[in-house]
């Protein structure tokens, strides 16, 4: 038998066993059904990706708090580049304050993100209640990013990552 061949069924039985092991509900298996969804979003940037991707790894490795702050990390890189791609004047006669912003960095050391999720309803990148949901999205982000009791297990942690891949879907065509 050929290496070749050997390598093929060890990917094979691995993906079978994935796929057992992935329907069990506390099983890092199911990260793999996670992996698949995010492979269903097209446009990310090469920084975008790699922060899901971290998300992802860390979720694997349980590392779950972790895995909420890359989410996160990796739909704002996506929200800001988004508004930045409206145009900067747009932005503007929103927020005229923020008219010393000229760059999505600039946006980045200078706006807070909950800010951000405001604008990307005034820009009409987001509803209402979608952005209330981008704010719950956030809250949760910082229960991890900063010290808290809140300690997030696989389903929750794949919930949120699952809901910041459907926010960014439901953003990117507009």
């Amino acid at each position: 038998m050929k290496l070749s061949d050997i390598q093929n069924r060890v990917e094979r039985f691995k993906r079978d066993a994935h796929g057992l092991f992935s329907k069990y509900e506390t099983s890092p298996s199911r990260v793999v059904d996670l992996t698949n969804t995010y492979q269903q979003l097209k446009g990310l940037s090469i920084q975008q990706d790699d922060l899901f991707r971290q998300s992802i790894r860390c979720a694997e490795q349980q590392l779950y708090r972790a895995s909420h702050v890359m989410a996160w990390a990796a739909f704002m890189d996506f929200l800001e580049v988004k508004i930045a791609s409206k145009g900067f004047p747009a932005l503007h006669i929103a927020y005229p304050s923020w008219s010393a912003c000229k760059t999505v960095e600039d946006l980045r050391e200078n706006v807070v993100e909950f800010q951000l999720v405001e604008a990307a309803q005034k820009l009409n990148l987001c509803s209402k209640t979608q952005k209330k949901a981008l704010h719950g999205l956030l809250n949760k982000r910082n229960e991890c990013a900063h010290p808290s009791d809140f300690y997030p297990e696989l389903n929750e942690t794949l919930g949120y990552i699952s809901e910041v891949f459907q926010r960014i879907a439901q953003i990117q065509p507009k």
